[in-house]
């Protein structure tokens, strides 16, 4: 089934926030996280601070966007792209690793601001939440489940774990560990691997997405 395209309406909404989530990350990168209002942000993306709070609650949510935008469904196309032969387990696991650390310049700039902000550390793990539904979906879907529960509860699984290794990978950020973290291409890795954080928290979950897969086959 081909999606339609997005009308003009949502194509300037769709603009709009790009615009916002851009000059947050360009502000912060240029003054500090600390040094950028809302109505700068809202200045410098030519709308009203009263446009720009329909679409962020908050500075860091701003900020956080211009790294973390689309990723929840980059995820679940990820996992549905993957052949029909690959184990779902598998298929989940390195759709999340990829979205994760394929990042580019950009995305470094961000997440060395966010791994130095508690506000933004946790604006970024606030974003996990949004894996949940369109997981669900694509894992309903793989398992040929017309009932969503078992793979909303696989999908809410991925996304705990996720969030649990990306508090374990900034924990050190901000503290007296900081001071031993691995600097690579100016993005503050503050606990090692991050891809190696996501596959041990997702590990477990395996045998569930096993189970699953085995039962839809039934």
């Amino acid at each position: 089934m081909t999606t339609p395209p997005p009308g003009l309406r949502e194509r300037k909404k769709r603009a709009t926030r790009e615009a916002l989530r851009e000059a947050a990350l360009r502000l912060a990168v240029e003054r500090g996280p600390d040094r950028v209002r809302v109505e700068d942000i809202a200045e410098a993306a030519g709308v009203s601070p009263r446009t720009y709070n329909n679409y962020f609650a908050s500075r860091e949510q701003a900020i956080v966007s211009a790294v973390t935008a689309d990723r929840e469904a980059r995820i679940a196309a990820a996992v549905a792209a993957r052949p029909a032969g690959v184990r779902l387990a598998d298929a989940v696991t390195e759709a999340v690793v990829e979205q994760y650390t394929n990042t580019g310049e950009r995305e470094h700039r961000a997440l060395l601001l966010i791994t130095t902000r508690t506000a933004l550390r946790d604006a970024f793990l606030d974003t996990t939440a949004g894996i949940e539904l369109p997981l669900t979906a694509v894992i309903a879907e793989r398992l040929g489940n017309a009932e969503a529960h078992p793979a909303r509860v696989l999908a809410a699984s991925v996304t705990a774990a996720v969030r649990i290794a990306l508090e374990g990978w900034l924990r050190p950020a901000g503290s007296a560990e900081a001071a031993g973290s691995l600097a690579v291409g100016g993005l503050l890795v503050p606990s090692g691997s991050l891809a190696d954080q996501l596959r041990a928290a997702l590990a477990p979950l395996a045998p569930a997405f096993d189970a699953a897969e085995q039962g839809g086959q039934r």
